[in-house]
């Protein structure tokens, strides 16, 4: 970062925090919020575009050369009058990172000429041409594509430090798109009865991104295709150079037929919840005393300050209140035991947790319970209470998958059939990927390497909204001339230093 922008970084630090001095109340004896006689104008030479830091994700794209990997490999136009394949799968992409949340709202890109300056074309497609885009794919192409992301992902996990490649964490859940259409090929209603697709999506969860995205008509089971996704994105962590392997999933993905095969390979290590069936729950009562412990979990996040006191439970007083049936938890225990599942020649190790509940209405006990949950492993080194632990931290898969939902936008269905609205998914999923590959190519060396690395980890760990609001949407001057396409910051935020010393990252070379 040249001094020039570090000086004027700082200037707009300085003029916010005396705007926002608590110790400055000029003014106080009136509403904060003055303005009026509010007109508006046309600029007749400034021209400003909202998503002034999409031009930082094109150079991303640039870089890492993902345009060209896609039009070398990804071949369903015959003839580019004038769009090529690239064009397409970023024109989705880019319509999410700059605010958009469906198809529809290309239109809003395609119409605006600052946005089109900025990205240097002269029209990009329409809602409708994109979906015709979307179409042409057969479900060997959204492999194909998705490939193409993964040896591009590859190039940004190898500008990581050492320690980045310890162990790579994969996860997989299924979740339904729900859909009010009913013209649409592949949709399905589940047990629930609930209309729509059920996507598989495997994801790293070092890192969140989403490795494979598989959509399904919406009765199929969690666990179809897994074993298969699992596969591909083991190979793609090993050739990235992960050194270790960790798989993680719910009870619907334990996929016993194939744990033999993955523990046989040696540096693959798996966790996967298992269903309480009959025999393992007599196991689990069999038990001796002595083979069980209590489970202390440990605190969500350290008291940086002094302790707060706890607040009132106003949904706790509501359910006595209203005398509604509540299950509360009381104590757990952990133990372990060896089992073979009926489809392994193995013995592997299960880990089950009890937890002892006690039922109530209103204010008067009713009885008291207990539910087992179980885990089955081939790591024999770590703790039971470890394996819990891990086994509950996949739960933040659940959070990805919203933020697919909801965030970015990408587990929609706007399309007719299953193929092409797995397309989508694929194409509309890259603005996630986007987000983390800025985020990871971040330099974290230097004076202030801590706070750098903290920036990091917290801009991987942004949701989507956020990341759009905070880098994405800052409002920019587009100046072209002198084969140069200037983005001049119109307003300052904190993340405007991290910002640009990506920009400076970029103009480096990659580490092979």
């Amino acid at each position: 970062m040249n001094a020039k922008i570090r000086e004027q970084l700082a200037h707009g630090k300085r003029r916010i925090e005396l705007r926002l001095n608590k110790n400055d109340n000029t003014g106080a004896e009136r509403p904060m919020l003055t303005a009026a006689n509010i007109d508006y104008e046309i600029a007749d030479r400034t021209r400003a575009v909202a998503a002034g830091g999409l031009g930082a994700l094109h150079l991303v794209v640039q870089k890492l050369g993902l345009a060209a990997a896609i039009d070398d490999r990804l071949h369903l136009l015959k003839l580019h009058l004038p769009y090529h394949e690239s064009d397409h799968v970023l024109n989705i992409a880019y319509n999410l990172l700059a605010g958009g949340a469906c198809l529809e709202h290309l239109e809003l890109r395609r119409t605006d000429e600052v946005y089109l300056d900025a990205l240097g074309a002269r029209r990009i497609p329409d809602p409708t041409t994109a979906g015709d885009f979307c179409r042409r794919f057969a479900p060997s192409d959204v492999d194909l594509l998705q490939e193409v992301f993964n040896e591009t992902r590859i190039k940004v996990w190898r500008q990581q430090p050492k320690a980045f490649f310890d162990e790579a964490v994969i996860e997989a859940d299924g979740t339904l798109v729900e859909t009010t259409g009913e013209c649409k090929q592949g949709m399905d209603i589940n047990h629930k009865g609930q209309w729509g697709y059920h996507p598989l999506l495997v994801s790293l969860a070092n890192t969140g991104e989403p490795l494979y995205v598989v959509n399904r008509s919406g009765n199929r089971p969690s666990h179809e295709g897994a074993a298969e996704y699992f596969d591909k994105a083991i190979a793609v962590c090993r050739q990235a150079g992960f050194r270790k392997l960790r798989l993680r999933g719910d009870t619907d993905f334990s996929q016993t037929a194939h744990l033999d095969r993955w523990d046989e390979q040696g540096d693959v290590r798996f966790v996967f919840g298992i269903d309480a069936l009959p025999n393992l729950y007599e196991r689990a009562e069999n038990l001796p005393k002595t083979a069980w412990r209590e489970l202390r979990r440990p605190a969500k996040y350290a008291v940086k300050t002094a302790p707060r006191a706890r607040p009132e439970n106003v949904k706790e007083q509501v359910v006595q209140a209203r005398e509604f049936k509540n299950i509360r938890l009381v104590q757990e225990h952990v133990a372990e035991f060896a089992y073979s599942p009926t489809l392994c020649r193995k013995t592997y190790r299960v880990i089950v947790v009890w937890k002892d509940l006690e039922t109530t209405q209103g204010q008067q006990k009713l009885f008291d319970d207990s539910r087992c949950f179980f885990y089955i492993t081939n790591d024999w080194d770590s703790s039971a209470e470890e394996i819990v632990f891990d086994a509950n931290d996949r739960c933040n898969q659940e959070n990805l998958i919203q933020q697919h939902k909801g965030g970015v936008r990408s587990l929609t269905a706007p399309l007719d059939d299953l193929a092409s609205n797995g397309a989508y998914m694929a194409m509309a999923g890259l603005a996630w990927s986007l987000k983390a590959w800025a985020a990871l190519l971040l330099p974290e060396t230097g004076r202030w390497q801590e706070r750098r690395a903290a920036e990091k980890r917290q801009l991987l760990r942004m949701d989507f909204a956020t990341f759009r609001s905070a880098v994405i949407q800052m409002p920019a001057q587009i100046v072209r001339g002198g084969r140069r396409i200037v983005y001049r910051l119109l307003s300052w935020n904190r993340w405007q230093a991290p910002f640009f010393r990506l920009l400076d990252q970029l103009r480096l070379p990659l580490r092979c």
